[in-house]
């Protein structure tokens, strides 16, 4: 359907209830995952400090995304394959009770004083699993709420809640940690269960199902072999796997924030805060004012953008210059997001968005968790600031193959379905 052919009233993914509920949960879980997140950096780092040298710090860093990666890795299938055949609705409320309680134990961990390393590392990969299950839920679950024409707006609108909860959440749980070590655990609890009753308002949606008689594996496979095969879909995926996994810095944000720019855990929620800020004026921009025309090379310019923001942050020893070049990597990968994830969701029949959306939560956790070790493990052997520069070198480079190996993203001209996208081709 095209969108001129919706009323004005309803072309705005606010006006349908359900994505209401969708939009509010999502940002409070957003809220309290930087919200606790952050803190878990900080408290790895820190209780390593005192103990061990800046680089073996910097290592556990490292093994935090490490431990949050595994999960998805080895759930993979399993979880998408979930989302297209149970209520996708209850796999996200079983994920965020799960969180919940992940929260609430660091804050009586961390208020009692027992707080430790090992039981930091067995909370973050518990919040892995969540995550391993919330995601695929989730992305599948929006295109239900809304239809086809909205959704791209609907997409942008998400983002930004995704960014808003990035943007308040470090800064809220830098200035909550001050207050008090547990209060931001605390604080993330709340938001868990506030998010868990949003998503209960949410009414049961139609969806496609999973043609009988096939096997559970072959099932779970399938979605694999449909991205394989769909080299749009393909690309765009693994265009962030490698850009970001090569130029993400927010992992080393802790070294940065307590040893090169000298500001503390205060300074570290502004630095962390600072790409979602850049992040959600662009998701704003884009749930207004949604790209129509050139989205592959759009994506492809804002991923270069990306890797050059990241050179220059490594390179400052500025707070606000450093601030500027986060807010403006957030941006880049804010349009990059939006376009990858606007193409993955058309371009994919109902019944596959759980195995596909999995395949790309993968993707994008490698990018982010795996890359989070990467740059660690490089922190540990070349230092913050060489790893930093040469990840953003490295994504800049990506781009210009990417471009190259997929004529599919530069010929991406806008977000159009196919006419054939219910059987799965392209």
């Amino acid at each position: 359907m095209a969108s001129d052919a919706i009323p004005a009233a309803t072309r705005h993914p606010f006006a349908y209830r359900d994505y209401r509920f969708y939009w509010f949960a999502r940002l409070a879980t957003m809220l309290g995952q930087m919200s606790m997140v952050i803190i878990i950096g900080w408290q790895v780092y820190d209780i390593a400090r005192q103990t061990m040298g800046l680089r073996a710090a910097a290592l556990q860093l490292g093994y935090v995304g490490m431990v949050q990666f595994v999960p998805l890795l080895l759930l993979t299938l399993v979880v998408g394959w979930t989302a297209d055949r149970v209520d996708r609705r209850w796999i996200a409320r079983a994920a965020v009770l799960l969180e919940a309680v992940c929260a609430l134990s660091l804050a009586w961990l961390t208020w009692s004083g027992t707080v430790t390393l090992t039981s930091l590392f067995i909370v973050a990969g518990l919040l892995g699993v969540a995550r391993a299950f919330a995601s695929p839920a989730l992305q599948a679950l929006a295109p239900n709420l809304v239809p086809v024409a909205v959704l791209p707006a609907a997409i942008a609108m998400s983002s930004l809640a995704w960014q808003g909860g990035a943007i308040v959440g470090p800064a809220l749980g830098g200035y909550l940690y001050v207050l008090s070590p547990a209060a931001p655990y605390a604080a993330s609890t709340v938001l868990f269960l506030i998010a868990f009753a949003g998503l209960m308002m949410i009414r049961p949606v139609p969806r496609a199902s999973i043609a009988a008689g096939t096997n559970p594996w072959a099932q779970m496979i399938e979605g694999l072999r449909y991205v394989r095969r769909n080299r749009l879909v393909l690309g765009a995926i693994s265009l962030d796997l490698f850009a970001v996994l090569l130029g993400g810095a927010t992992a080393l944000l802790p070294v940065f924030a307590r040893d090169v720019l000298h500001i503390g855990p205060a300074g570290l929620g502004h630095l962390r805060a600072a790409p979602a800020a850049g992040a959600a004026l662009t998701a704003l921009l884009l749930a207004y004012r949604p790209l129509k025309t050139n989205v592959g090379n759009k994506m492809l310019v804002a991923v270069a953008i990306f890797g050059a923001a990241t050179v220059v942050f490594g390179l400052s020893r500025y707070e606000l210059l450093s601030l500027a070049c986060l807010a403006l990597l957030g941006s880049a990968d804010m349009l990059s997001v939006y376009v990858r994830q606007s193409l993955i969701q058309i371009y994919t029949p109902d019944a596959m968005r759980g195995r596909v959306g999995a395949v790309s939560t993968l993707f994008i956790s490698a990018s982010n968790e795996l890359g989070e070790a990467e740059s660690g493990f490089l922190a540990a052997v070349i230092g913050p600031v060489a790893a930093v520069v040469g990840g953003g070198i490295g994504a800049i480079a990506v781009t210009l193959l990417w471009a190259k190996w997929f004529p599919e993203l530069r010929h991406a001209r806008s977000f159009t379905p196919p006419d054939n996208l219910e059987n799965g081709s392209v």
